[in-house]
């Protein structure tokens, strides 16, 4: 070994000496493999006093088949009010394990409200041997007496391979930028929301629909080669997110409980949806995904969950059908009284208004769907006057944006898709095919053309006349406002 040595040229040298460098400065995996963080960071169900961080080993490229292979390692987040982190607080150090498809995940307690935040990661192969990743930021929600602004944006319809193939005679994106993702992301982080809401339909299992995903590797890759675009990346290491699954993130299109043969089964629809994003406590043993946050005097924001409970589509629609499920329809009811906010938000993963085409059974605004129990919430928040005071709705699901009006006086704003490719003409009040033959519905907005995009949510007080405001704005993918509607509140003392 010596002799070798002795005997070495200067070029060679410095050659081994460039390659240990090298090594040495990026991660590696306990296999020797190089460590990255491809999919960035997310924050999730930010309060006013905790948060779930939320990240991902993995190699440095893709794979040939366009997945993004994770890693083994450690990791942990440390987190500041400070963007020097000149003073900081370290979460425990995580593992990034096969079975959890080396996502790290932590929940994060005692912060302030309305704060600013900074974090970032700490990873490697050890605990001895890391690096530290860029900065993201989130903030804190203001107390429940606080008089504060609020924006946040709420979309559907991520469909990767519309954007990227086209979807029943729509073109595929062909924009320079392709590779950076969908360009409604970069709309988005211009407006610097507050926070972003994913409504479901997040990514496609079933399509295309001739390869479908089934298995466990399969579902994962979706999310995957969704999370690593860049767009995605800078997004969320800005705005925090909060979460809900519809019918494609799930299993696949319409779906339900039932025990069919068809994959993905039950079980691995709702441990994938629980892995994937900030949604819940990994610590929970048993998580429940419909929950409500204050955010602030003015608003506050009901989140509910569409698929866990719910009834068989094709059974008899009656008081006993259900999407809902009779505990959470109970703390929807329960909640939704005891709040004085200002402004209170319902965003429902499918439509309550719509109209929908007529051929459907799977949502709230279907003939044989569940309406009874759709009609009976409605009664109930006629009782209650809600319906006067700052009560509305905001889904997802449907292809096209819309601001419509039920008979009872309730309104509904539809998102809808954030994929150009993945957007269509919607259903009119009195179409013969639709779920409102009659024309009962008043649809004060629908987009026309066809076009994707997100609607924008935004309250501010107005001191000087006393009262708050609450825009429902929708936009286009490219940043284009395309309507607006403003309602005002008087503010309680």
């Amino acid at each position: 070994m010596y002799a070798c040595l002795s005997v070495m040229s200067p070029r060679l040298f410095l050659l081994g000496l460039l390659v240990f460098l090298v090594n040495d400065h990026q991660s590696t995996s306990a296999y020797g493999q190089q460590l990255d963080r491809k999919q960035g960071e997310m924050a999730g169900e930010v309060d006013s006093g905790s948060v779930i961080l939320q990240s991902r080993l993995t190699a440095p490229e893709l794979d040939k088949t366009g997945d993004v292979p994770g890693r083994v390692g450690v990791g942990r987040f440390e987190i500041s009010t400070d963007k020097s982190f000149a003073k900081s607080r370290y979460t425990d150090w995580l593992m990034a394990k096969p079975e959890s498809d080396f996502i790290l995940k932590t929940k994060v307690t005692g912060l302030q409200p309305e704060t600013r935040y900074y974090y970032r990661l700490q990873f490697g192969a050890t605990e001895n041997k890391t690096e530290t990743g860029p900065v993201n930021t989130f903030q804190t929600l203001p107390a429940p007496e606080t008089v504060a602004e609020m924006s946040f944006v709420v979309v559907t319809g991520m469909n990767y391979r519309a954007f990227y193939k086209g979807l029943a005679g729509r073109p595929a994106y062909k924009g320079k930028d392709r590779d950076l993702g969908f360009p409604a992301l970069a709309s988005i982080l211009k407006l610097k929301p507050d926070f972003f809401v994913g409504t479901g339909d997040n990514v496609y299992y079933d399509h295309p629909y001739d390869n479908p995903a089934r298995t466990p590797a399969e579902l994962r890759k979706k999310w995957h080669e969704q999370f690593v675009q860049p767009r995605y990346v800078d997004l969320f290491a800005n705005v925090p997110t909060y979460w809900e699954k519809d019918d494609h993130d799930f299993r696949y299109n319409d779906c339900d409980l039932s025990k069919k043969k068809r994959e993905p089964g039950v079980e691995l629809g709702l441990e994938t949806f629980r892995e994937q994003v900030p949604v819940v406590d990994p610590d929970e043993s048993d998580p429940i995904t419909y929950r409500t946050y204050r955010m602030g005097k003015l608003l506050q924001v009901w989140f509910t969950e569409n698929r866990d409970y719910r009834s068989n589509n094709r059974d008899k629609d009656g008081p006993e059908k259900t999407i809902w499920g009779k505990k959470q329809r109970a703390w929807l009811q329960e909640t939704l009284q005891k709040s004085d906010a200002t402004f209170k938000v319902l965003i429902s993963p499918t439509p309550m208004i719509g109209p929908d085409g007529k051929g459907k059974i799977d949502n709230h605004t279907n003939i044989n769907g569940f309406r009874h129990e759709r009609d009976s919430f409605f009664q109930w928040i006629k009782e209650q006057k809600l319906d006067q005071n700052g009560f509305y709705i905001v889904c997802g699901d449907r292809h096209w944006q819309y601001h419509s009006i039920h008979p009872t006086g309730v309104e509904e704003f539809s998102t809808g898709a954030l994929v150009d490719a993945n957007s269509r003409l919607g259903v009119a009040p009195g179409n013969k095919k639709g779920t409102d033959p009659e024309g009962l519905v008043k649809q004060p907005y629908t987009s026309n053309p066809a076009s994707g995009g997100f609607l924008y949510v935004k309250v501010t007080p107005e001191k000087e006349d006393s009262k708050a405001l609450l825009q429902f704005l929708f936009y286009d993918e490219q940043g284009k406002l395309l309507h607006q509607v403003d309602k005002t509140q008087p503010l309680k003392p």
